[in-house]
């Protein structure tokens, strides 16, 4: 008994240990996305267009394992084409990533990542091609990120990052003058590439 509550107490001290080492930066967050636009059916050509995105952010690392996290709050604007008509999805993107971080010199650094994104639509929500059909954006969204990136100084990265919607992102709808009701035709997502850049003080 006494053994077991002696490697408790062990257990327990390298457990504050490891989080008192935990290393938390605050820091500024942005950069560009080029949005893939699909629909679950054929009804319109699309062609990607760049968006940008930018926020504050968060990173939380524990040396010692070489994992962390990070979270940010991120104004993000995604633009697509389809059949002429411009959609922007304006949101405020929550994204919390799940690291793992090598250290190569001082000066050098590398981290994957991934995690969920949450997402609340902001700005304009329907678009237009005529009276009859409309885009609309859903008011919420979900994703999951997947990247990697580089550290340097200790204060800079530089990432690249494959955002996945998760359900649909938005609807094409078209009025059913008969009805007098507007009809979902098909549903769309948004995926996303991402470049950022991101400096922790």
């Amino acid at each position: 008994m006494k053994k077991i509550f002696t490697a408790m107490l062990f257990a327990a001290a390298m457990m504050t240990a490891t989080v008192a080492q935990a290393q938390i930066k605050f820091g500024l967050k942005g950069g560009l996305n080029v949005t893939n636009m699909s629909f679950s059916q054929d009804v319109a050509d699309k062609s990607n267009r760049a968006g940008f995105f930018v926020g504050p952010t968060v990173k939380v690392g524990i040396p010692l394992a070489g994992l962390g996290v990070d979270a940010a709050v991120l104004y993000d604007q995604r633009e697509a084409e389809a059949e002429g008509l411009t959609v922007k999805q304006r949101s405020i993107n929550v994204p919390i990533n799940l690291r793992y971080n090598i250290g190569f010199s001082s000066l050098v650094g590398a981290y994957i990542a991934a995690g969920p994104q949450f997402g609340i639509a902001v700005g304009d929500k329907s678009f237009k091609w005529d009276d009859e059909t409309s885009y609309d954006i859903s008011n919420t969204n979900f994703s999951i990120n997947v990247g990697a990136g580089v550290t340097l100084l200790s204060h800079l990265e530089v990432g690249f990052t494959y955002n996945i919607a998760c359900g649909k992102t938005g609807e094409v709808n078209v009025w059913n003058a008969a009805g007098s009701t507007w009809e979902q035709v098909t549903k769309g997502r948004a995926n996303a590439w991402q470049v950022s850049a991101a400096y922790y003080f």
